[in-house]
This record gives C-alpha cells, structure tokens and sequence, in this order.
C-alpha cells in the first residue's frame, strides 16, 4: 500500500500536457462539428415530427448524421499530435473583485478523447442502422420520437466527453441521464417502463448531485473548474505532495468520494447499480448503446479524467477498486440464477463494469479503458443478437423457451455473432475481452495496495462465473433440439401457428460488423507502442497522453523516478502478467466446461442441481437468493423507501392540516364566519335594517357610559404591568 501511495503522490500533479503548450496548438475548427451533427439530427427529427413524417426519413437522417460525427472523429485522431483546446463560444463568465468563474464552451481533445468518440459515435452508427429496422413497427407513431432521443443522447455524450471543463462535463452528463430516462421510458402504455424509467432518473440523482458538489469543491479549492487549470494548480505541488492538504483543507479529500459518487452513479456500481437492469425495458437498441456500450462508461470515464484529483487522498482509489471487484462478484452470481436473457447481459453489463472499477483502483487505468473499448463491441453485439431474438420470436426472451436457434433457417448470422461476442465476454484465450481482462486481473497482484491480491482472487473467481452464464445462454438458446414459444407481443395468431421471422439485411449487416471489431480489438493488445518504455500496444498510448498515464504499463518508469525502487507482486511466485494468461485461460475454460454439461449435454442436470438445493434446508437460501437478486430491491425498499414514503405521508398531513387547515385557511376563514352571523342582518328586510340600527346606536351609547371606567381599567393595567 505505501508503495502505491508513493507513486500516486509523485505523479498527481503530472498533466498530460502543460497549460501554456495547450494554448500553442493550432485549433481546427471543423472538430466542433462532430458536436454538432447529432444536434442537426435532433433539429431535423424535430421537423419530421413537426410535418407527421411517416417514412424511415427520421433514421436516415440519424444515421447520416452520426456517420459524419464518426468520419469527423476518425480524422481527427488521423490528425492528432497533441492535447489541444478548441474555443467555440464564451458561455459562463462571472467576474469579481476577489476571483471568477469560467466555463466556456469549448472542447479538449487529447488522445482520451478520441479513444472514447471512436466507440461513441462509430457504434452509435451502426446501432442506429440496426435501429431502422428494429423499431419499423413504429414507423408513423413512435419512430422520430425514438430516433431524436437517440441524437439527444449522442449530442450528449459529446458534450460529456469533448468538454473543456467540468461544467460542459455536467451538461452532458444530465444530458445522457435525460435521454436514458426518455427513452428507457419509450413504450410508456407499460408500467414496468414507466417504473423503470423512473428508477434509472432518480438514482442517477443520488450520483449527479455528488458531481455538482464535486464542481464546487473542485472550483472553490483550485480556482477554476478547467481541465488545464486544473492540472496547473496540481503542478504547482508537484514537488511537495504533502501541501495538498494545505490547498483546500478537508475539501481536498472530499473531492475524489464525490467524484466518485457521482462515477457509481451512472455507471451502476454498488450501491447505485440497480436501476440499470429494470432499463432493460426500453427498446434493445437503446440498450445496445446506452446502457452497455456508451453511457454506462461515462463513470470510468469521469474517474480516469479526473486520475490526478483521486489520487490526493490515499484511501480513494482503493476504495474505488473494492466497489469494483464486490460489484462484480455480485452481478455475476445474481446473472448466473435469472432466465431473461436480456437481464442476465444487463447484469453482465454492472459486473463487467465492475472489473472497469477495480482497473482503476489498481492503477491500471489502461485495463480499465481497454476493457471499455473491447466491452463496447463484444456487449454491443449480445445486446443486439438478444433484440434480433425478441424481435422475431414476438418479444419472447426466456431462455427456457428458445432452443437450437442456429439450426434454424435465418437465425445463423445471429447465432454466430452472439457466440463471438460470448467468447470474448468469457475472456476466451485470444479473444479480446482476454486481453483486456487480464491487464486488470495481472495489476491487481502487481499493484501493492490493501486487499489487492484478495480482490484478484475474487475477479479471477468471477472471471470463471462470468463463462458459466455466458454460455448457459448461448448452449441454452443457439444449441440443441429446435424448440421455442411465441411471447408476449404475440397478437392475433394462435401459438401453435407462429412462425418466427429472421432479421433482414439492416440488423444481419450491424451484427457482422460489430462482431467483426469485436474479434478485431484483440489487435491493439499487439500494436508495438511508440513510447519507449511503455507497454500494452494502441490504447496504452492513447491512455498514455492523457491524465490517466499513471495507470499504464511502464509510465511510472517513464515519469518517476520510483519506478525502479517499487516491488512487484506476484501470483504463486509467478510474474502476474505471465502467468495471468493461463490462469484465467484454464478459469474460463472451466466455467464453460460447467455451462456445456449442465445445458447442452445434460440440461435436465441443471434442474435437478436446483431441486437438490431448495429441498435441503441448508443450501435452499442459495439460489433462492441469487434469483431474487439477493433481495437487494426489497431491502432499499424497506430501509429508504417506505420510511420516506410514510415521512411524506406525515408532512403531507401536517401540510393539509395544520399548515394549510388550521393556520392559512383557518385564518383566512375567520373573518368569513363572523360575516357569516351578521349576515341575517342583510337580507334586504327593512326591519332587520331598522334592528340593526338600534343595535349599533345601543351599543355606542353603552361605550360613551362606561368609557371613564374602560379608561381608568385600561390605565391600571398599563401602570400594574410596567417593571
């Protein structure tokens, strides 16, 4: 632990690149562009809705758009040199006698950057072709509805990711929460998608409201909320680590837990991860690219940006690494006990994260962005074979209920897409979710820090799970006797009649290419590095020109002296990084080995299996538990959510009884009913006008007979009641 402690205070304050280089470069333009295209799909859907567009116009006009920002992007990492800021236009400017406050909007591009908008916009793409197809039963109603929330998002994500400063960070990240919550909630006629929509947008809130405090702390403490400023103000401590708690006192501490906060959030970590399951409720492709591929990273993202500020307190990435590693246990034992199989990639998608997480914690924020970039095609394209199945089998997604679909005419394509991508998922040896796994699976016995070699333990257990489920879907629905039920959205036709229909050419040629760079960002593992010294091929350099460089392999030996004087772990006396490959290799191989006997060659065991374990009363909480999600809803349920309703309840009674009741309207009542008594004096009666005048004249004949007495009482009161 010391060790790294050591090497996260030499290298905190170590920016990608110096401010005032960053003012030299020579800013193009046209990047701003990649912004802007989804923003020009969303203006033009808009028209599509404005003049009841009842055509695929509104996913032309998508697709083309997002494939320019894809082209733009390309180019520009074609271009890159060096980390640079593109000006667009002066958005917050507050000026004062004693400081300011800036956040333009403007972007900043360094080799992190593109790395993320390569994924982005490429795969964004592509799932909105897949997506012309799909959502074609709502040509004419829903369909320029869901194609301008999938450009709001991308314009989102733009912002997120391109921004300058963490304020146009935060307006993306809202963005990507608004537009998940849209579209999460896209068939809104069902409750469960009402429901789950909600979900998502008011955990999210829990996160986002620690990256708002995060903001200003960050800006209170450093001055500026600039990503340059930033690592400026870091600089200058650079020689002197331990004045960093003289910068901003408890605030400097603070700052990374609410960073981090806000990264669990929205990429559903514990214990914030549960909203991202119930997603599952909105249309397949908006999971395919939300919420597996795109969004749910924006939290790996936010920490490997932010790298340096997480490394000022010394328990904050270890932190983060735990989180990591017990959400990945968690999700994998929850997904090996459900039967949807969209759920069980959801869940795979949380513990997936999970390993991101633990990279991070382990300095190795070039695993973590590695497995971002390979888990973005191999997700993408499970995602996209499960919406090609509920779309052809009437929204059937029981893996009880489908068998033996690749021997099925039409379904091949996407039977052997959904084993590429299971393989990689698997961490199959030579595949890429191998390579990337293993960067993080070799660091957390490599990295001296608390618990690390636990947690490696713990991910390479999971690692063996994570097989297991993986293929169990795929044995389960591709293999074996043909066989499947209709589902739900069947309608009209009697089940006995129903005939599957296999996907056409949009969704056949989305799912071949994705698949195709899902085998294919194996390659970057074996790109020789141009850095001397470094290690871990293409993404290790793009990481490496970023404020994550700590976390690649031979960037401590490059900017540290302390490279030579850290000791390297070791797994069973081996070298991690060597011995990794066959240890999680045989793992794996291990977990499928189990999910090719229990449901291929003998499925009936796996039932059986089950039986054994509910009838015997010591093993039955087991998968009783596992299939209800460890009870985990229920006890938020029980401990947040039902004290806070019945809180509401209360001052909600309160409100309406004493606040508005008795104290608004009761005194606003109070001079209506004594109206109320005199009202019978003004019926238009002569005679109650004429009792209501001897009245009065009685009463003020009365007052002027007793006013010395009321007088003198008045006077004694006044004289008995002064001091």
């Amino acid at each position: 632990m010391n060790e790294m402690i050591s090497i996260s205070t030499s290298l905190v304050a170590t920016p990608a690149v110096p401010a005032i280089q960053l003012l030299e470069q020579v800013a193009p333009s046209w990047v701003q562009f990649i912004l802007w295209m989804p923003l020009l799909s969303l203006v033009l859907c808009g028209f599509c809705a404005a003049f009841k567009v009842k055509t695929k116009a509104p996913a032309i006009i998508t697709v083309i758009c997002l494939a320019t920002s894809f082209a733009l992007t390309l180019i520009l990492y074609l271009d890159y040199e060096s980390p640079q800021i593109i000006p667009i236009f002066d958005w917050v400017q507050v000026h004062w006698d004693e400081g300011s406050f800036v956040a333009n909007f403007a972007l900043y591009i360094d080799s992190l950057t593109i790395l993320w908008m390569l994924f982005v916009t490429g795969l964004g793409t592509l799932i909105a072709l897949y997506a012309s197809e799909y959502m074609e039963h709502d040509v004419g109603k829903g369909y320029t509805r869901f194609f301008a929330g999938v450009s709001v998002f991308l314009f989102a994500m733009s912002c997120l990711v391109m921004g300058d400063n963490l304020l146009m960070l935060y307006l993306g990240w809202e963005g990507v929460g608004f537009a998940s919550y849209w579209l999460i909630g896209y068939f809104y006629q069902r409750p469960s998608a009402v429901a789950a929509a909600k979900k998502a947008f008011i955990v999210n809130r829990i996160g986002d409201l620690g990256l708002a405090l995060a903001i200003y702390l960050i800006w209170s403490t450093f001055g500026t909320i600039q990503y340059d400023g930033i690592a400026t103000a870091l600089t200058a401590h650079h020689d002197d680590p331990s004045s960093f708690s003289t910068v901003g006192g408890w605030t400097v501490s603070a700052i990374p837990y609410l960073l981090m906060l806000a990264a669990l959030g929205k990429s559903a970590q514990l214990p914030l991860y549960v909203w991202l399951p119930d997603a599952m409720e909105g249309p397949t492709p908006v999971s395919a690219l939300i919420h597996a591929a795109t969004m749910v990273t924006a939290g790996v993202y936010l920490v490997a940006r932010t790298y340096p500020l997480f490394q000022l307190d010394q328990y904050a990435l270890p932190t983060v690494a735990w989180i990591g590693g017990l959400t990945a246990l968690l999700s994998a034992t929850i997904g090996m006990a459900q039967y949807d199989i969209k759920r069980i990639m959801a869940y795979s998608t949380v513990s997936q994260l999970g390993y991101m997480f633990l990279g991070l914690g382990v300095l190795s924020s070039y695993g973590a962005a590695y497995h971002v970039f390979t888990h973005a095609f191999f997700k993408a394209v499970l995602f996209l074979t499960c919406g090609a199945i509920m779309h052809g089998f009437a929204g059937q997604l029981d893996l009880r209920k489908l068998s033996g679909l690749r021997h099925m005419r039409g379904w091949k394509i996407v039977s052997y897409t959904m084993l590429i991508g299971s393989l990689c998922l698997a961490g199959f040896p030579l595949t890429s979710g191998y390579f990337s796994k293993d960067a993080i699976l070799a660091e957390a016995f490599v990295t001296q820090g608390s618990g690390f070699q636990i947690l490696g333990w713990l991910a390479i257990f999971t690692a063996g799970l994570t097989a297991y489920y993986t293929f169990r879907v795929w044995f389960r629905v591709c293999c074996g006797p043909e066989f499947y039920e209709p589902g739900d959205e069947l309608h009209g036709d009697n089940s006995e009649s129903f005939h599957p229909h296999a996907p056409r050419f949009a969704i056949n040629f989305v799912l071949i290419v994705i698949a195709c760079g899902a085998v294919l960002a194996a390659v970057p593992y074996f790109m020789p590095n141009e850095t001397d010294g470094l290690k871990g091929g293409w993404v290790a350099e793009m990481v490496n020109d970023s404020p994550a460089k700590q976390g690649v392999p031979g960037a401590v030996a490059i900017h540290s002296d302390l490279g030579e004087r850290v000791s390297h772990g070791s797994i069973l006396g081996m070298d991690p990084h060597k011995a990794m490959y066959y240890i999680s290799g045989v793992v794996g191989t291990i977990g499928l080995g189990f999910a090719f006997f229990f449901h291929l060659l003998r499925r009936s065991a796996a039932d059986t299996l089950r039986s054994k374990l509910l009838a015997n009363k010591v093993t039955r909480w087991l998968p009783t538990a596992m299939e209800n999600k460890w009870y985990v809803d229920e006890f938020y349920i029980a401990v947040i959510r039902t004290p806070l309703w019945i809180l509401g309840k209360l001052f909600s009674l309160i409100d309406r009884g004493i606040i508005d009741g008795l104290l608004v309207n009761g005194i606003a009542g109070l001079p209506r009913s004594i109206a109320k008594w005199f009202s019978p004096l003004h019926n238009g009666a002569v005679q109650s006008y004429a009792v209501s005048m001897i009245g009065g004249a009685a009463l003020v004949i009365l007052l002027m007979l007793f006013m010395p007495e009321i007088m003198s009482f008045l006077q004694s009161a006044m004289i008995g009641g002064t001091p």
